[in-house]
């Protein structure tokens, strides 16, 4: 059997976890979770716009792309 270890911050995470006893506590949680990888999109899309990176030429050339996978019936 495969031993799992896990880091400090799942650790930190399971422990956090363990103390919610509501559905509200749940989505409570789900919501800073979701708050916290969107600031750390924004920032990562700042940086590459502060270093040229992505600019606007690069962003109307994706306007009105569709990367959607095509789903066939």
């Amino acid at each position: 059997m495969e031993t799992i270890t896990f880091t400090p911050a799942q650790v930190h995470v399971f422990n956090m976890v363990s103390h919610i006893k509501s559905e509200v506590g749940l989505e409570q949680l789900r919501k800073q979770l979701a708050l916290y990888y969107a600031q750390k999109i924004d920032d990562e899309m700042d940086q590459l716009w502060e270093t040229g990176t992505w600019d606007e030429t690069k962003l109307n050339e994706l306007r009105g792309s569709h990367f959607r996978t095509p789903y066939r019936k």
